[in-house]
Formats: C-alpha cells, sequence, structure tokens
C-alpha cells in the first residue's frame, strides 16, 4: 500500500484591489499555487465591509491594497476595528510610509508590491500560521532610543520577534539552545526596560518608526 500524505487545507484568500493589472497577476499566481485558494475579489472597501457582513467565514485572509476605489486601506482597517471584526490582514502595497499606521490598526502583514512573489506567498503562510510578517526595515532609523543601545546581535533578535518567531525558531535560525534564547531575551528585555515581549515588539515598531 501507499503511505498516506497529509493534506492541509488551502488558505483561502479573498482580494480587496481595484487596480486590474495586479488583480490579474494574483490570480496568474494563486491558481497555480495548490496552497492557497482565491474565493473572491472585490474593487471597494465598502464592498469588503459588505462581504464580511454576509459571510465572515468564506476567507482566512484578506489581502488589501493600500489605495482602493473608495478608500485607502487605513480607512478600511479603521472601519474593522470599530466593527470589531476579528479578520487577518495582509496590506499589498508600494508605500512603506503607511506600515507603522497600517500595524497599529490591526494589519498581520505587509508586503511590498515589487517583491518576488514568493515573498507575498511566505507573508501569507505566516500570517495564516498567527504570525505578524513585515518587510526588512532599515535599521539606520533606530536613533536616540532604548534601541540605540543594543548590539547589531540583539536588533536581529528584536527583529525576529517582531516577526512572530518562536523560541524555538529563534534558536534554530541562531545555532543556539532554547535556554540560551531566553536568556538572550531577558537580557533584551532588561537593556531596553520591558517586561515582555508583546512591549519589546512595541518599542520595536515605535523606535523604526521615529
Amino acid at each position: 500500500m501507499q503511505p498516506q500524505v497529509a493534506q492541509f487545507p488551502r488558505i483561502r484568500l479573498v482580494l480587496v484591489e481595484r487596480n486590474q493589472l495586479v488583480l490579474s497577476a494574483l490570480q496568474h499566481i494563486f491558481a497555480h499555487d495548490d496552497r492557497f485558494e482565491l474565493t473572491g475579489h472585490v474593487e471597494s472597501g465598502q464592498a469588503f465591509l459588505e462581504m464580511i457582513e454576509i459571510n465572515r467565514a468564506n476567507f482566512d485572509i484578506a489581502i488589501i491594497s493600500s489605495k482602493l476605489a473608495d478608500m485607502n486601506a487605513a480607512k478600511l482597517l479603521t472601519e474593522l476595528r470599530h466593527r470589531e471584526v476579528g479578520i487577518r490582514i495582509v496590506i499589498f502595497s508600494n508605500d512603506i510610509g503607511i506600515l507603522k499606521q497600517c500595524l497599529h490598526l490591526g494589519a498581520h502583514g505587509f508586503c511590498y508590491q515589487f517583491d518576488d512573489p514568493a515573498v507575498l506567498l511566505d507573508t501569507l503562510i505566516a500570517v495564516a500560521h498567527g504570525h505578524l510578517c513585515i518587510p526588512h526595515t532599515d535599521m539606520a532609523k533606530i536613533h536616540e532610543t532604548p534601541l540605540s543601545t543594543l548590539t547589531p546581535r540583539e536588533i536581529e533578535l528584536l527583529g525576529v520577534l517582531a516577526n512572530g518567531w518562536t523560541n524555538l525558531q529563534i534558536a534554530t535560525r541562531m545555532g543556539i539552545s532554547e535556554n540560551t534564547v531566553k536568556y538572550h531575551l531577558r537580557n533584551l528585555y532588561d537593556k531596553i526596560g520591558v517586561h515582555n515581549r508583546a512591549a519589546a515588539v512595541a518599542l520595536f515598531f515605535a523606535g523604526i518608526q521615529r
């Protein structure tokens, strides 16, 4: 008998995008990747709000463009927050300037439109598994904050924390044990004056946007 191969459910996606060229390209990408299923698309924020009122459970992640037919991503995220709609959101945009605002408003991921498609796919998988996923940030923007006292290794550690990595993933990446990771995290928290992972990540985002 042939061994049975575990089948993982596809990640169901909705596109909120007004640009027909971008929409066509994304539809082509998802049609040729068995890990994803595109369940629908709309061009405006209002249409998306109406969609989730009708069937909120029809998708796992919404990919939202920064500029829609009737509003921008920040306004749509604000509406979702006011309605207390818990949806995983990935912002697909060329405008890095909206990164901090979108994360503050509840986005779970951010991907540049000019990145390789594999970056978007990896971002979607990470978000589907409960991680926060953002693009690499220029560490030169970290200045005159508690983060300025950190070593490059500590900055790297804080960066992967912000991306939602577990202690095991960090240990594997850095070639150290989980206990050593915990030791470094305690030292890191003490150094920047916080008490837990969430506070450290919040400080990281505040620091890179100053």
